[in-house]
């Protein structure tokens, strides 16, 4: 068994970590880190309020109970000696420092963008740029680690991603335009996403997120070489926006493709795309990487984001794009803090597994 650690474990995503690794078949939760505010207490302790008694967990599923009375350390002093692999959970703050303390003896899979953009460091989506992943090599030569830092994607650019893969790889992308309607489980507990903020409204900016999407994407469908990735060269524009959902994310995409692509078969490339070898025997893949809705009512978040797991991104109103040149577009759901995050992070660890990346 692979023996691993979560970082930031009292929060939404870290939760969703203990989640997606119970009872895993390969990997094994071993350490528990978060804030010193939580370290030296039980898990237990951690996710209670002092104050009401009340038991801050997040998810849907129940509380992971062989965490409850594990320990809790301060992440900075975490001893990642007797672990193979790190996930983080963590604030991009926060992971610039802590994360290369981790990656200097041990593989860290992260959720956070503070390295997203550095040259050697590859955003990984298994099934979309598992070819990637041999630029850890360089980055371990480079920054003299005996681990490394993979990042996974921003939670909103990966429905994008993946469903722009088969596009790409069949018909070239040109340009891309997206309107995002994400979920308030994004920004964790953020102010700005309260009841009062966020009921009866829609939350126009999300502070970051349109640069990331952008830039994220470009770099996930891109070339890599012995070095570093070359981003795609296709345009892409975006506006992300907040609504009241708790889980789950909606895109307009609107793409206009190098060569012609109808409806059928936009939606065929689409339905074929099952990520083959790269996620093939996977614990965690899913077994559609997109499934395609023909109901002009879907996907909606609350029907669609849990298909497969969360893992699948739905997709749904596939229709001919008359404004852009060869243009198609549709709607897509993708869950936030499943394949967006959490169990799409644990995907790529068994991935690196397999590969022999981690061992």
């Amino acid at each position: 068994m692979i023996r691993a650690a979560v970082v930031g474990a009292t929060g939404i995503v870290g939760q969703q970590f203990l989640v997606a690794l119970k009872n895993h078949p390969w990997i094994e939760v071993r350490s528990l880190a978060a804030s010193e505010r939580s370290a030296g207490q039980s898990y237990r302790q951690a996710i209670t309020d002092p104050s009401s008694g009340a038991l801050r967990w997040f998810c849907d599923e129940p509380p992971v109970d062989e965490a409850m009375e594990m320990p809790v350390v301060n992440a900075a002093d975490l001893d990642v000696g007797d672990l193979d692999v790190v996930f983080t959970a963590i604030e991009s703050d926060p992971a610039k420092s802590l994360e290369p303390l981790y990656a200097a003896d041990v593989p860290v899979i992260s959720t956070a963008s503070a390295f997203r953009y550095e040259d050697d460091v590859p955003i990984l989506i298994p099934g979309v740029n598992a070819s990637h992943a041999r630029l850890l090599e360089t980055q371990r030569k480079r920054r003299g680690w005996k681990g490394f830092i993979t990042p996974i994607p921003n939670c909103t650019t990966c429905g994008l991603a993946i469903t722009l893969k088969p596009l790409h790889q069949a018909f070239g992308i040109d340009s891309v335009i997206m309107t995002s309607l994400q979920a308030m489980s994004g920004a964790g507990r953020s102010p700005g996403v309260i009841g009062l903020d966020i009921l009866d409204n829609v939350i126009p900016f999300i502070p970051g997120e349109e640069d990331k999407v952008e830039k994220e994407t470009q770099k996930l469908l891109g070339q890599v070489s012995a070095d570093s990735i070359l981003p795609a060269a296709f345009k892409v524009s975006c506006t992300c926006t907040r609504v009241a959902v708790l889980e789950g994310h909606t895109e307009a995409v609107f793409a206009s493709t190098q060569q012609p692509c109808d409806v059928d078969s936009a939606v065929k490339v689409m339905r074929e795309f099952t990520g083959g070898d790269d996620i093939a025997g996977l614990p965690s893949a899913p077994q559609h990487m997109i499934l395609v809705n023909d109901d002009p009512f879907r996907p909606q978040p609350r029907l669609d984001r849990d298909n497969d797991g969360g893992m699948a991104t739905t997709v749904g109103r596939v229709r001919q794009e008359s404004v852009l040149e060869n243009g198609i577009k549709y709607v897509l759901v993708s869950h936030n803090t499943k394949m967006g995050a959490a169990r799409g992070a644990v995907l790529v660890a068994e991935m690196l597994m397999r590969d022999g990346y981690i061992a």
